[in-house]
């Protein structure tokens, strides 16, 4: 090998060996559309940051956007105007920009075009996949079929995941195990996207870093200022989860062995970034892919559920029928 490949391939062995990075692993991001891509490249590329957002430097940017979509199209060239200005490279598409890091935040506010973002993402390369992970229950499952094909490592979380009002529950004394949760969080639909992926994702994420892995059927009522889901598990503990229509607040309450606690609000975006930058460094996702996919069943067993007027919905058949779907696709 020549002296020259050699300094260039030294770092990513030691960071592969290791679990170290001997420089900023070069981080892209795919997507200027929210202002996640904004607000993350502050928190890691911030001069003063420490532990893990240490190890990681945004350097580049593919803007993206979807043109049918308002939220998305109007925001893109603010966003990249902002990224130019805190030094982050623009590039015209997305092979150019995996040339060009070692790590990937797929940040396109519009779940739909995540799929075939992360087709050409797929290189081996740690992918972290911004809420929605997709428009659907199908797409992610061939998401994280692609990932495995690859050996792609790869994760999808909010925010809410993280925030310090959720997390804390696990780590109190006095509640004990979780038997049960309520989460409030504001719900808002795009069309084109099952309905609790758009925003209610949120406030299910949030059940989830409660409840852990297990539910087996979903219903839901819709109601004039919200939406009600709940979700049985599997051992039979409860999660209720209501979508406030209009309203811009987050509640939780868990519920649990020894005792009952409470908490509101959001914590910001830096737990989640600290995760994403331990996850770039490790290569070793937090959330499991099994974890995302039961979760996305839930919210389109919640769409089946109202079409069958508020009966209770198996998760397994929401994931059985996006298999079919993926099947058929793939024989036409």
């Amino acid at each position: 090998m020549p002296w020259t490949s050699f300094y260039l391939v030294f770092p990513l062995v030691i960071w592969a060996v290791t679990g170290y990075a001997v420089e900023p692993l070069r981080a892209g991001i795919v997507g200027c559309d929210t202002s996640h891509a904004i607000e993350f490249t502050k928190l890691i590329n911030d001069p003063q940051a420490t532990g893990p957002r240490a190890e990681v430097e945004v350097v580049t940017a593919f803007p993206g956007g979807s043109p049918d979509l308002p939220s998305s199209a109007d925001r893109v060239e603010g966003y990249v105007k902002q990224l130019r200005e805190m030094g982050v490279e623009i590039v015209d598409s997305i092979p150019a920009l995996v040339e060009k890091c070692d790590v990937i935040l797929l940040e396109s506010v519009d779940g739909r075009p995540h799929l075939k973002q992360f087709e050409q993402l797929a290189v081996g390369k740690p992918v972290f996949i911004d809420k929605p992970a997709a428009a659907n229950l199908a797409d992610v499952i061939a998401i994280f079929r692609i990932a495995e094909q690859t050996k792609t490592p790869c994760f999808s979380s909010s925010a809410l995941r993280y925030c310090t009002a959720v997390t804390k529950f696990a780590d109190d004394p006095a509640l004990g195990d979780a038997t049960g949760c309520s989460v409030a969080s504001p719900f808002e639909i795009e069309p084109r996207h099952i309905d609790l992926a758009w925003y209610g994702v949120h406030g299910i994420e949030a059940i989830y870093a409660i409840m852990k892995p297990g539910c087996e059927a979903v219903s839901r009522v819709d109601g004039s200022a919200s939406t009600i889901v709940t979700g049985r598990w599997t051992d039979g503990r409860l999660a209720v989860w209501r979508g406030l229509k209009g309203g811009h607040d987050y509640a939780f309450t868990a519920f649990g062995s020894k005792g009952v606690a409470f908490d509101r609000g959001f914590s910001g975006y830096e737990p989640l970034v600290n995760e994403i930058c331990t996850f770039f460094v490790t290569r070793k996702p937090p959330v499991p892919a099994t974890e995302t996919i039961e979760m996305f069943a839930l919210m389109e067993a919640a769409d089946e559920s109202i079409r069958r007027d508020g009966a209770m919905v198996s998760t397994a058949e929401m994931i059985q029928r996006a298999e079919k779907s993926l099947a058929f696709k793939a024989a036409d």
